[in-house]
């Protein structure tokens, strides 16, 4: 039977039906339940009508219409709906109602409507009013109300404003992308990391930033800003790991401490949970609390032990506000030092057993240090400073100067006050010498010397022990026609300026007047007179300098011995 035999027949069999069921209207087209071809599913590129309830085209319409339970495959993609418009010339299609995209147990993307372009493989969901579209890849959660996905590269991304959460943390911004093969997620304009550790607390502002939602590690590529409990890092270039709380930055980073340092360098590694960080190039810590700057080309700071070293030009700054103390040695080693003190119980007061904790704060610099300040220079092999006290103490070989004065001796210890020198206290071989003019120069000399300083300047000097000196009294017109050398057990002289206004001797003193006419150059000097000004530096740049003709340790009156160890068993 011929098909238009068989059309035929249909209608003459089937037309009393039709008239008896509606005689006086126009029958209702019958429904189609749509029959699945048996192709192959393994096709990535082809979109397959798997399921539905019904299915309708117009003669005018480019698409089909499919309604209830309809099911869509493209690979493993799998696409649900209530209703859809499907083109299958190109394999695109419109989705509606309850829209779902789902990839194994794995991925999981729901939405009101879905829009698919079979000729680039993008698939485009939109939520509707205050609803968002919910893609769900194992345990990471991605919110925005428009999310484009590309099946052919595997790649998600949004431009109107999106949230992704991992078990670690939360990231929003305007524009984003998540490459599902990878875990690797791209995040732009207006970036926000905020920790979901309930225990800690991790903000990240940038404009770009990379995460990988597997290792929770971000890369921060524009300025950048993370705040924590511990402080604030300031950085362009930068990886920070957020499980271990570990980064490392790069392109002169800044780390703001709680305890106000600030540390800033071309290369830092910074571990925020055990406050230990490294530096590398042009470091610069600073402390605020303290005036003071350390900078060197490495260094490292462990923020909860309150220690530091640096090397490498290493310098320390001291800031009193009108001038600048600059230090320089190999070495630059700070420290924090703890005394413990036990107050007994007052049974009568009623206040218990306690322990008082006192810190101060350490600082050693060696070998070959030099100093600089306007009023003050020196240099020896090794330094210390202790902040409970103030004092620096200088060790084998110190000298230092006051402008045309001159001290030396095995050990000085300088008592300062904001930077500026106090006390001078020479407790061994002690010799000082100020220059007048000439070859001739002031000098005293004993077993132990302290120099008392008023506004950067010797006022008085006290001397025990084996005193020698040497002086050149000054006539009424200022001139020097005489020389003076006497011996005593004590000495105490009072200065104004370059001028010795009063000397005092005892218990007993000898010594000799010669006018100087009548002087031998063998008097000018006493036997440990050394005038080392080859040695002193002569602006803050010079205390980098190498000395190029140190002291031998046979020099007049400098005995060399070993650096002894400070309090916190450093050197």
């Amino acid at each position: 039977m011929s098909r238009n035999t068989f059309f035929i027949a249909f209608v003459l069999l089937a037309l009393p039906v039709l008239l008896a069921v509606a005689p006086h209207s126009r029958p209702e087209p019958p429904l189609i339940r749509p029959q699945i071809p048996l192709a192959d599913r393994t096709t990535g590129d082809r979109v397959f009508l798997e399921k539905a309830d019904r299915l309708h085209k117009e003669t005018d319409d480019s698409f089909m219409t499919v309604v209830g339970s309809v099911v869509f495959t493209k690979g493993p993609m799998i696409m649900k709906c209530d209703s859809a418009h499907f083109f299958d010339n190109s394999e695109s299609l419109q989705a509606f109602g309850n829209v779902s995209m789902e990839q194994g147990d794995t991925l999981f993307v729901y939405a009101d409507e879905l829009d698919y372009d079979g000729d680039t493989e993008i698939a485009t969901l939109y939520a509707d009013q205050g609803k968002k579209v919910r893609l769900i890849n194992r345990d990471v959660e991605l919110q925005t109300d428009i999310f484009i996905y590309d099946l052919g590269i595997d790649l998600g991304y949004y431009e109107t404003g999106g949230t992704l959460t991992d078990p670690s943390n939360t990231l929003s911004s305007l524009y984003g992308e998540y490459i599902l093969s990878t875990k690797e997620a791209n995040f732009y304009t207006g970036v926000h990391l905020n920790s979901r550790n309930q225990s800690d607390t991790l903000d990240i502002y940038s404009d770009t930033l990379y995460y990988n939602t597997q290792t929770h590690v971000a890369r921060l590529f524009s300025p950048s800003e993370v705040i924590n409990r511990r402080g604030t890092i300031y950085t362009t270039l930068g990886v920070y790991d957020t499980d271990s709380n570990r980064t490392t930055l790069y392109d002169r980073s800044t780390i703001v401490t709680a305890q106000h340092h600030t540390l800033t360098a071309d290369t830092i590694y910074y571990d925020r949970t055990a406050g230990y960080g490294q530096a590398w190039g042009g470091m610069v810590l600073t402390d605020s609390v303290h005036d003071a700057e350390v900078c060197g080309e490495y260094g490292f700071y462990n923020e909860l032990a309150d220690t530091s070293f640096v090397t490498g030009k290493a310098l320390l700054k001291h800031f009193n506000g009108t001038d600048t103390l600059y230090l320089h040695g190999k070495y630059i080693r700070t420290s924090a030092l703890y005394d413990t003190t036990l107050v007994a119980a007052d049974t009568v007061a009623g206040t218990p057993e306690s322990i008082i904790i006192d810190t101060t704060h350490v600082a050693v610099v060696h070998p070959a240090v030099r100093f600089y300040r306007t009023d003050l220079q020196g240099v020896c092999d090794s330094l210390r400073f202790t902040e409970r006290d103030s004092t620096l103490r200088m060790f084998i070989n110190p000298v230092v100067w006051n402008e045309e004065q001159q001290i030396f001796g095995n050990v000085i210890e300088m008592l300062l006050n904001d930077s500026t020198i106090e006390r001078a206290t020479l407790p061994d071989q002690a010799f000082a010498a100020q220059h007048i003019e000439g070859d001739h120069y002031q000098q005293l000399s004993g077993k132990e010397m302290v120099a008392h300083f008023e506004g950067g300047q010797m006022r008085q000097l006290d001397i025990n022990g084996n005193v020698e000196i040497i002086m050149y009294p000054e006539e009424n017109d200022s001139t020097i026609n005489k020389i003076v050398n006497a011996e005593s057990s004590f000495l105490t002289a009072l200065f104004k300026g370059r001028v010795t206004e009063h000397i005092k001797m005892w218990p007993a003193t000898t010594g000799t007047v010669t006018p100087l006419f009548l002087a031998r150059r063998s008097i000018y000097f006493l036997p440990k007179f050394e005038w080392f000004e080859h040695r002193r530096p002569i602006d803050k740049d010079d205390i980098f300098r190498t000395e190029q003709d140190p002291p031998t340790p046979d020099s007049p009156g400098l005995t060399l011995q070993k650096l002894p160890a400070d309090e916190t068993g450093a050197l």
